[in-house]
């Protein structure tokens, strides 16, 4: 409750900005198909804490103003994060995401995909109303590094590859991409010059990867009613995160090493997977992922040095730092 009255006073100066974003996000999913109205709903619902939006807006009234563009923008993020975890929820059989259960798990496989696809035709269908190139062009370099990085993480996944250089790359792709995407949309949007874009990206890019390492943190640590999601889900649906590759890394009895491979194949019990949480942690690979979390929460916050003094960028590195403490 503390962490979410957090966040509820640090996003407060754009609470109407929000109300309208969320209108631009329902708008583009409606369809004159029933179902996928219903399907829309129960989205919005279960739709997440919405950081990437929050970001965009912060950082459109840090370079100047936050435009009609701007709620577009943000809305066809969103729609195009949407689409990517419909699709990963299939091919993972995740059950859970954010505490609800996953669209296949109730209305099947089939009907997950398709609407994926649908909410990913919403995205295309609406990047034109931007009628701006700079946007168009980021949003869909955006999908393609998304595409890369989930096929970076299957191959690191079936190899058993994965050193931490290809983990960034991985993350930049997979997930900071949107949040770096979201951040220059931001100062886009609001017609910002060009070296307010670039320390907007790079903000992004850097928050988007202290994101993901403390989700990789939250997988080993957190619990399933704080995470929404079953607690050594990564682990068991055989992605490599960064606190084990860090153990990975080192070297390790050969009884450990073993473990851990088991857990990759999914052949690790749960008592084997207890014991790999506390390999993890006593060869030090939850300190180092801490530790690496705060290096990319202050190179993302140093990035912002180039911007003026004001709430809004008081309010990003709030953000920054409630990442470091969020417990789902």
């Amino acid at each position: 409750m503390a962490e979410l009255n957090k966040l509820n006073k640090i996003i407060k100066p754009i609470k109407d900005d929000l109300v309208l974003f969320k209108d631009h996000f329902a708008f583009a999913l409606k369809s004159d198909v029933k179902l996928i109205n219903v399907i829309s709903d129960y989205l919005i619902k279960s739709n997440g804490k919405g950081i990437r939006p929050i970001v965009m807006i912060f950082v459109s009234k840090l370079c100047g103003k936050t435009t009609k563009n701007t709620y577009k923008a943000a809305a066809m993020v969103e729609l195009l994060h949407l689409a990517t975890l419909i699709h990963d929820d299939v091919v993972d059989k995740s059950e859970k995401r954010r505490g609800f259960p996953t669209i296949h798990k109730i209305w099947g496989n089939k009907t997950a995909v398709i609407m994926g696809d649908f909410i990913l035709s919403q995205v295309l269908k609406n990047l034109i109303s931007l009628r701006d190139f700079e946007a168009l062009d980021l949003i869909s370099s955006t999908a393609k590094r998304l595409s890369s990085g989930e096929m970076l993480q299957i191959e690191g996944s079936i190899k058993k590859t994965m050193t931490e250089k290809k983990y960034i790359k991985m993350i930049k792709d997979k997930t900071a991409s949107l949040m770096s995407t979201s951040t220059k949309l931001g100062a886009i949007t609001a017609y910002a010059e060009d070296e307010f874009k670039k320390a907007s990206f790079e903000f992004g890019e850097n928050l988007g990867i202290a994101f993901q390492i403390k989700d990789d943190l939250l997988d080993i640590l957190g619990s399933s009613y704080k995470t929404g999601k079953d607690t050594n889900a990564d682990v068991t649906s055989s992605m490599i995160t960064l606190p084990m590759i860090y153990v990975l890394e080192k070297e390790i009895s050969s009884n450990s090493k073993s473990l851990i491979n088991k857990a990759l194949s999914k052949k690790a019990s749960k008592k084997q997977i207890i014991d790999l949480k506390k390999i993890i942690s006593e060869e030090g690979g939850i300190n180092y992922a801490e530790n690496k979390l705060k290096y990319y929460t202050k190179l993302a916050i140093s990035c912002l040095d180039v911007m003026p003094n004001n709430e809004y960028k008081n309010s990003l590195i709030e953000i920054a730092n409630y990442n470091v403490i969020r417990n789902r």
